[in-house]
């Protein structure tokens, strides 16, 4: 596997080495050893899978506040994202900024805690499976609105056909967030 930073370092796009015959391929999806070796967490407390049936699905921007933050693994076993982290450190020199990423079932991402997460679905029956540090705490479950233009993300035209939850829909924007981070 191939471990590469973005533009905000600490957030990194994990390229899996895909192994192919004539039975398929196979690849690995998390070794520890080589998490470790990145300063990546190598100890996971709770994961998660959604599907999303139709492309233009947004979901986030979410994180989860302290004391309970989470760090994510990411990735896509069917389909294709547009993958958006946005960093709500208040100490950070990226405060507000984000990196965004398409990823499939080759690639993951790793987000630290104290970002917002979200994605748009890209393609028809998208699956998203994620890893988090600690375990999810409902109390906890806050977000960002996903069309900030103070974050400014531009998301993919397929946004423009778009289905997006209420609670998503009424997520504050970023001068409106309470500091967590």
């Amino acid at each position: 596997m191939f471990i590469e930073p973005t533009e905000i370092e600490d957030v990194v796009v994990i390229t899996f080495d895909f192994h192919e015959d004539t039975r398929g391929w196979f690849a690995e999806t998390y070794d520890a050893v080589t998490f470790r070796a990145h300063g990546l967490p190598t100890t996971w407390q709770h994961d998660s899978w959604s599907l999303s049936p139709t492309p233009g699905t947004v979901r986030g921007l979410h994180f989860q506040a302290p004391p309970e933050e989470q760090a994510k693994l990411v990735r896509v076993p069917h389909g294709r994202v547009f993958d958006v982290a946005v960093d709500l450190r208040r100490s950070s020199p990226h405060f507000g900024r984000h990196v965004s990423v398409h990823i499939d079932h080759r690639q993951a991402v790793f987000i630290p805690a104290g970002f917002a997460h979200g994605f748009c679905t890209l393609e028809p029956d998208t699956e998203v499976a994620y890893k988090m540090t600690v375990p999810y705490a409902k109390d906890l479950a806050r977000g960002v609105a996903w069309d900030d233009p103070q974050i400014g993300i531009e998301w993919p035209e397929i946004a423009n056909v778009l289905t997006v939850s209420d609670r998503d829909a009424e997520l504050p924007g970023l001068r409106d967030l309470i500091q967590y981070f």
